[in-house]
């Protein structure tokens, strides 16, 4: 129980009936999770808005209501608070309610379009290695120490994200990694939070369904620095062009870290092979299993990182040395009889797709084949279909074109928007199956002893979201059937 007084310091309030320094159970913003004694926020969300269920919050227990608009009909001893935005106001009460546990720790978030996931789980393990108490906040899941917390969005809604916070404070962590998703900054689920320190991987055409401009996409990526303090640091990648912008209205000391350009850390690739990556890093020659330049990008921010937080860099480096990536990143798998090699990655984004191919490529002899499988989701942002289907042909031998979460929309119709992208000297090396294990199978099937076959676009995820049901499906066990089993 918190009393109302504590919870709503720091809140801009702009109108009250009936206040009172009530004793508050919880904090809701969904009317069906109200109960006794709760606070309840009514939300204007995108497709519906809270403040139709005033009264429900109400008749289930509520005895605080706060809004953006006053209702017509108050009801009697309930106490209504009006603020300019509730969204906003939602992200500060809950870090009030949770005694503002960001406070008590170092978070430091990662944003960017891709990356992310592979930069908190390397910073997590990286920092346990290290001997410390550490938290986790990421797309495949969140973790107090070693006890993993099932993630359901990128990043949380601010009552679970504070409570996930305080939890992490509970049990001693020092430090806490967090993946900020550029919907979170435009729907304002960070707002409360503090940071220690933020950074920015990169940015390329993503989530143009919801920010509908990528000139919105950017503002909304570098809010997030924007709203840094002056004693947080803000470390950018000046290798992306956008790596300035994110920066330059910042409060935070501002470094940089880059493969190509001057930077405060830099990072030159070695050997860059299917067993690892050999690297100078920032001066060290240093043995990394992760694969690929864009995980050299992803390696030196975390050791910048570090290096910010006050750690020693041979420290770093031998207990980076050891890490693995993130599952569903760049996740290998070899038929040792036949030399084939299976790759699961989660790349859904066209700069993704390119990365992990443009890396085999590297990688490759280029007298084998590369078959990738690869499918859009459904309900997402349509522009990038056709340009998916196209990067992939660029860089394939063969190409299936396949269902990823079809979610409410026809996966035929989606693979045929991918069609589109198809060049005419391709079509006879693409393929069009809309079953994805039988995709996958197909792939296996048409492999040659050496080949090279890329499962792109769930990664991680263990399940197909087909019409609101999330059927299990893991493209990493069913490509390792085939792979391992050598079975068609």
């Amino acid at each position: 129980m918190k009393k109302l007084n504590d919870i709503l310091k720091g809140i801009k309030i702009l109108k009250t009936v009936r206040l009172e320094d009530l004793s508050v159970s919880a904090i809701e913003f969904d009317s069906r999770k109200v109960g006794k004694g709760c606070l309840f926020v009514a939300i204007k969300g995108l497709t519906v808005d809270g403040h139709r269920f005033i009264d429900k919050a109400i008749s289930a227990g509520a005895q605080c209501i706060v809004v953006e608009e006053m209702p017509e009909k108050l009801a009697e001893k309930v106490c209504y608070i009006k603020v300019a935005s509730s969204t906003e106001a939602l992200g500060h009460l809950a870090a009030n309610f949770y005694d503002n546990p960001s406070k008590k720790l170092k978070l430091v978030g990662i944003t960017g379009t891709n990356g992310k996931t592979t930069s908190v789980t390397l910073l997590h393990r990286l920092f346990l290695n290290l001997g410390y108490n550490v938290g986790l906040l990421s797309t495949i899941e969140n973790k107090i120490m070693d006890e993993v917390i099932p993630a359901s969005y990128t990043t949380p809604d601010p009552v679970e994200l504070n409570s996930l916070l305080a939890r992490m404070v509970k049990e001693g962590c020092e430090f806490a990694f967090m993946e900020v998703s550029s919907h979170a900054i435009a729907q304002r689920r960070i707002a409360g939070v503090h940071f220690a320190g933020g950074i920015f991987s990169n940015i390329s055409l993503d989530h143009l369904d919801y920010h509908k401009t990528f000139k919105e996409y950017i503002n909304a990526k570098k809010r997030f620095f924007d709203d840094l303090s002056a004693d947080a640091f803000a470390l950018t990648n000046p290798d992306d062009r956008n790596g300035k912008v994110m920066v330059q209205n910042t409060k935070a000391k501002v470094s940089t870290y880059a493969l190509r350009n001057l930077a405060d850390f830099k990072v030159r690739i070695i050997e860059n092979r299917f067993s690892g990556l050999v690297l100078n890093l920032d001066g060290h020659e240093f043995y990394a299993r992760l694969i690929g330049k864009f995980n050299a990008y992803n390696l030196l921010a975390v050791y910048a990182t570090a290096i910010l937080l006050g750690e020693d860099a041979k420290d770093v480096l031998v207990a980076l040395s050891k890490i693995e990536s993130a599952e569903g990143r760049f996740d290998y798998i070899k038929n040792q009889q036949r030399n084939i090699v299976g790759i699961v990655d989660y790349a859904h984004t066209p700069d993704a797709l390119k990365n992990v191919l443009e890396t085999i490529d590297a990688i490759r002899k280029h007298n084998e084949q590369v078959l990738t499988v690869v499918g859009c989701g459904g309900d997402r942002d349509k522009t990038k279909r056709p340009e998916m289907a196209q990067i992939a042909c660029a860089y394939s031998n063969k190409v299936i074109l396949t269902s990823d979460n079809p979610r409410t929309e026809d996966p035929n119709t989606i693979i045929e928007e991918m069609e589109k992208g198809v060049p005419a000297y391709s079509t006879n090396k693409v393929l069009s199956i809309t079953n994805r294990r039988q995709a996958i199978k197909t792939a296996w099937s048409l492999a040659n002893d050496g080949d090279i076959i890329l499962v792109a676009g769930k990664g991680h995820e263990k399940y197909q979201d087909i019409n609101g049901v999330k059927k299990p499906f893991d493209d990493k066990e069913i490509l390792a059937e085939f792979l391992l089993n050598d079975t068609i």
